[in-house]
């Protein structure tokens, strides 16, 4: 039999914390007018952590038989949290906010305190997911400074890989680290065409040295040696049997020189005579598809629309006369995007619907019970820019729902104004665009839920307006889906 108090031990450690008088330690953390200092016991930090047990090796004693360590990048609340789990193993974190909780992630790897560490990547994994959805840079390009948040890594990859326009054409994708862009290109399921992966590995490899000159052509073999040396654990994950004659003697052959002899002698044997065997290693090709919708296990439909809006909004598409009933509905919603969930970022839209053609966008209006949205049968695309998207089969529309009985379609009139597609700048305050503004997500702090910038404006580019008022909003909620054939 084994008596265990491991809740009075914890008791009894927390106030050894708070105890002053046989303190042999002093930690000074933050910078400048936040500085503070905190007490604490060599024999616990020891054993606690191996990061603390290395600096007090380092650390010299005063006259009064005190080490003192300085932790200026870590603030008073994060280390307040972790001294306190040193002590207790006692960690509080319900009131605390997600960016707070990742940081102190960051610096628990630091101090080796990998219990707590990994405890907390799994808690953003499977509880934050729509906040690490929301700061996708942000996160992705500070954990691959190490071996630590695999987790993390491979939730994002796990992203990157359907949608890779999220890291690829990111304005900081030449600032990537390489240890991360080595794990994306490993991936056999990134659905991203061969001949592209070799383009964005050329992008990075150049942006890594700003001293080659602008023009390729103009490169001398001590160029291509630099770039062949910065390149030299990406080359080798290129499928370079898996693109086509064309595209190896248009853009590969340019770089010719940064490729062993070998391997571009094998490329040209191999378009030249398939079936003759080749001395490089060949890696199989990648899986490349229409993107999959990321999984939402157990989410119901929608949390915005019923089953009898989707009928309503399935005839609409189709033009029928009459609703559809509930089990004569043709098409399959599949969820994109959820504001709830994803956040409500611009450039969250952007980001994850890219790509995506057939689309309807939901919202329920903050204080009300409207739901207004628009169809857009066109691929929403992040990249063309400031342009005014043509299409004669997109509609905006209200449903009814509580105190609103009637639902409302306005087709498109003006069909060189359907819809409006914003540049790289503008995605980080607008999103989906109906017309000249007839339906309108926006935002100036970067959330639909927060500054009243949304619109539905009537300005003779649709059939009528699909509100009784020209004010502008925030939303509650929003969601994108996807409009399959079932």
């Amino acid at each position: 039999m084994t008596f265990k108090f491991f809740n009075k031990l914890s008791q009894d450690f927390s106030e050894l914390l708070n105890d002053k008088k046989e303190y042999n330690v002093v930690i000074e953390v933050d910078k400048e007018e936040n500085k503070k200092s905190f007490t604490a016991h060599s024999v616990v930090l020891r054993y606690r952590s191996p990061y603390f047990d290395k600096e007090l090796e380092r650390a010299t004693t005063n006259e009064n038989h005190i080490k003192t360590i300085i932790k200026t990048n870590i603030s008073v609340q994060i280390f307040e949290i972790i001294l306190r789990y040193i002590y207790s193993g006692i960690v509080d974190i319900e009131n605390i906010d997600t960016k707070t909780i990742y940081e102190l992630m960051i610096n628990c790897n630091e101090l080796k305190l990998e219990e707590l560490s990994v405890k907390l990547e799994s808690y953003l994994i499977e509880s934050k997911a729509s906040w690490l959805k929301t700061h996708f840079s942000f996160v992705y390009h500070s954990i691959f400074d190490g071996n630590k948040f695999e987790g993390l890594k491979k939730f994002y990859n796990d992203i990157i890989v359907k949608y890779p326009n999220l890291i690829f054409e990111s304005e900081d994708f030449k600032s990537l680290q390489e240890t991360a862009l080595v794990s994306i290109l490993q991936r056999d399921d990134l659905k991203v065409e061969e001949i592209k992966i070799w383009d964005y590995v050329i992008k990075w490899g150049i942006a890594q040295n700003p001293t080659l000159p602008t023009n390729s052509e103009e490169w001398s073999n001590e160029n291509f040696e630099a770039l062949k040396i910065i390149l030299q654990q990406c080359l080798p994950l290129i499928r370079y049997f898996h693109i086509s004659s064309e595209d190896i003697w248009e853009k590969v052959k340019p770089y010719e020189k940064i490729l062993e002899k070998q391997l571009w002698d094998d490329m040209i044997q191999h378009h030249m005579s398939p079936n003759k065997p080749v001395k490089s290693l060949v890696l199989p090709a990648r899986t490349v598809s229409t993107p999959e919708l990321p999984s939402r296990v157990n989410e119901s439909f929608s949390t915005i629309i019923s089953k009898e809006h989707a009928a309503e909004l399935s005839s609409w598409i189709d033009r029928k006369l009459t609703t559809y009933s509930l089990s004569d509905i043709p098409y399959e919603f599949q969820l994109i995007l959820r504001g709830s969930k994803d956040g409500f970022r611009p450039k969250t839209f952007w980001e994850m619907c890219h790509g995506h053609a057939g689309t309807i966008v939901v919202a329920k209006i903050a204080g009300t019970d409207e739901i207004i949205g628009g169809y857009n049968p066109l691929a929403w695309d992040n990249s063309i820019g400031d342009s005014n998207m043509e299409t004669k089969d997109s509609f905006i529309f209200s449903l009814k729902n509580g105190d609103f009985q009637d639902s409302i379609l306005s087709r498109v009139i003006e069909s060189s104004g359907a819809l409006y597609y914003q540049d790289s700048e503008d995605q980080n305050s607008y999103g989906p665009v109906f017309g000249n503004d007839e339906f309108i997500l926006e935002s100036y702090v970067s959330d639909f839920t927060q500054d009243k910038r949304c619109w539905c404006n009537y300005n003779e580019f649709y059939e009528k307006s699909i509100r009784t008022t020209n004010e502008r909003f925030s939303i509650v909620d929003y969601e994108i889906f996807k409009i399959i054939n079932k």
